[in-house]
């Protein structure tokens, strides 16, 4: 028993001998009590969630995004179906020309992005990561792609100028990473956006990519342009040739006409090659024309402003999502845990499994006078009044549902701990106390032969105790000694070979507990944990019955059941069990 604590109580709860079958509903009080077990890890849980995702907030570097704003003039004509699906390949055509590798390589190149070193040896973010891991791209094939072209041609090119090319290529990547391209709804206008790591670079690369687009487009034009005049030139070559020829056929045959309807023919045949090689000089007129004056089909109509706030990392979004993964997390390690807990929590374990009639649940307090409790000055000073001992509650409706036995003649009851430390010793003190209160002629006996803290506590200086009265019956009046008028104390003695309780099972010591029964109303037998001594296996039959004593939250089910099923094969009798130590938010 530890002297420094005092066990205050709740009432018993009184449940159903065995289970009466099938998985019981959840209740929202089951629910409640699963929060205030575990509610430790789901919050230490979701801490370490919040703290990673604060970590990551404050070490990461933020990212910029800045947005240029393009129109676009598609070249198409039709009918309105015919327009409209022209259009929108028109300029799904035109985002991938914005997201080219041309249009990324002269960006680059322009900003001089691949002599940046901070540009170019930044690592991808994990947005990024997880972007390229879906797409099957990643920096080791792009490395082992590199090496293998480098086993051919390149090998006789200046090394220098293979790095130079590896980190163009780098700084591509890391901006093709960093841009975005998309349709603003179903109008003509795309946006072409760029993230960097401060707001004037992400400006200067949204719209170098704006211009570098353009540019491309006219390029583009003005090839299709070229390539269309050399074409025409030929084409005009031939016309002439067969306009020279018509004219030189026509004026033939009409210095020597012959048939009227032949000239006719020849008249209209070189009109109709005229005509041709006019209209064919027109367009190559204009294909020149184009060539010297292209002109795109897009032009920019928002140029990108300075972001006034970073765009990643999303601190808030991180957070919450941080906080509900967290809370996510730990519901399921708490359910795990509460699944897998074969502690005793809950009256409703032990009255299940054991059968046992009622099942009390006892708090801890702390109430000490000058290192004792209060309860041993009161009955160590004899005094009778019952104003100087406190009450405990709880432990009072204990004491009843004991006196309730009492009239089952259940009149001397061993109080046995599954293990040391339980708190048995300071139960059956205060039943005997309160037995004695009530006015009932109680006697306490110390029967803990391995721990007798009731003997060191209430009667530290005694001479004579139960060893002593074992061997001669006429020693009882002297060892036990009286604590109130209705109570005594018998000590223990000093043990020598064999524990008491071991000699009692024997029935052949000067002390009979039926002798005991016509002296005392009550009678409250302090026995040694099961765990630490055998005592309780050899004393429990010869008791009227047995109340077994756990600790909340450490005595498991299982080693509660071991002592309730080896007591019981022995004869033994349980009355009930007592959770002590349990804490005060489910004294309820």
């Amino acid at each position: 028993m530890t002297s420094s604590t005092i066990f205050s109580g709740v009432s018993p709860i009184s449940l159903p001998a065995a289970a009466t079958g099938g998985n019981s509903p959840l209740t929202l009080r089951d629910m409640l009590f699963f929060l205030g077990m575990r509610w430790r890890w789901i919050v230490a849980t979701t801490l370490v969630f919040l703290a990673m995702a604060g970590i990551y907030v404050l070490s990461a570097e933020p990212t910029f995004v800045a947005s240029t704003q393009l129109v676009i003039f598609p070249q198409v004509s039709g009918t309105e179906a015919q327009r409209s699906f022209a259009e929108d390949a028109f300029i799904e055509g035109q985002l991938e020309i914005a997201r080219s590798s041309d249009v990324i390589s002269e960006t680059v190149r322009a900003l001089g992005l691949d002599t940046d070193p901070d540009f170019v040896d930044q690592a991808p973010s994990l947005q990024d990561r997880a972007k390229n891991w879906l797409m099957g791209i990643s920096s080791e094939s792009d490395t082992e792609s590199q090496e293998a072209v480098g086993t051919g041609p390149r090998d006789r090119q200046p090394q220098l100028q293979i790095e130079d090319g590896r980190i163009h290529d780098r700084a591509v990547a890391t901006l093709l990473n960093m841009m975005g391209v998309r349709r603003i709804g179903s109008s003509t206008i795309i946006e072409i956006s760029a993230a960097a790591s401060t707001p004037q670079q992400a400006v200067d690369i949204a719209d170098t990519l704006a211009r570098q687009y353009i540019q491309k487009n006219i390029a583009m034009k003005a090839n299709a342009s070229r390539q269309y005049s050399e074409w025409l030139t030929r084409f005009v070559s031939e016309q002439q040739r067969g306009l020279a020829e018509a004219a030189s056929a026509l004026a033939s045959f009409t210095s020597n006409p012959r048939d009227q309807f032949k000239l006719a023919e020849l008249q209209s045949a070189t009109d109709a090659r005229r005509t041709l090689y006019e209209n064919t000089l027109n367009q190559l007129t204009e294909a020149r024309q184009r060539i010297t004056y292209p002109v795109s089909d897009a032009t920019i109509v928002s140029r990108a402003t300075l972001p006034l706030s970073k765009a990643r990392p999303r601190s808030a979004l991180i957070i919450a999502f941080a906080a509900a993964v967290g809370l996510g997390v730990g519901f399921a390690l708490a359910m795990i845990r509460h699944a897998g807990d074969r502690r005793i929590i809950r009256p409703h374990q032990i009255a299940e499994a054991g059968g046992l009639p009622f099942v009390t649940l006892l708090a801890t307090s702390r109430r000490i006078r000058n290192g004792h409790p209060a309860r041993f000055l009161a009955a160590g000073t004899g005094s009778s009044s019952t104003a100087a001992y406190p009450v405990i509650p709880g432990m009072a409706e204990l004491s009843a549902t004991v006196v309730g036995l009492r009239r089952k003649r259940r009149v001397v009851i061993g109080i046995v701990a599954v293990n040391p430390g339980g708190g048995a010793s300071t139960i059956a003190c205060e039943l005997a106390v309160l037995s004695s209160i009530s006015g009932a002629h109680t006697l306490l006996i110390d029967a803990a032969a391995q721990n007798s803290s009731l003997s060191k506590s209430i009667a530290p200086h005694s001479s004579t105790g139960l060893v002593d009265v074992l061997e001669n019956g006429e020693l009882f009046q002297a060892a036990a000694l009286p604590l109130t008028p209705t109570l005594k104390f018998l000590p223990l003695g000093k043990v020598e070979a064999v524990t008491p309780a071991i000699r009692l099972s024997s029935r052949r010591t000067q002390l009979s507990f039926a002798d005991l029964k016509k002296e005392f109303d009550a009678i409250f037998v302090d026995i040694s944990a099961f765990s630490a001594s055998p005592d309780a296996n050899a004393i429990a039959p010869e008791l009227d019955g047995v109340l077994v004593v756990t600790s909340h939250g450490r005595t498991s089910i299982d080693d509660t059941m071991r002592v309730i099923d080896t007591l019981r094969n022995v004869g033994a009798e349980i009355l009930g069990a007592i959770i002590n130590h349990a804490p005060k938010r489910i004294e309820s």
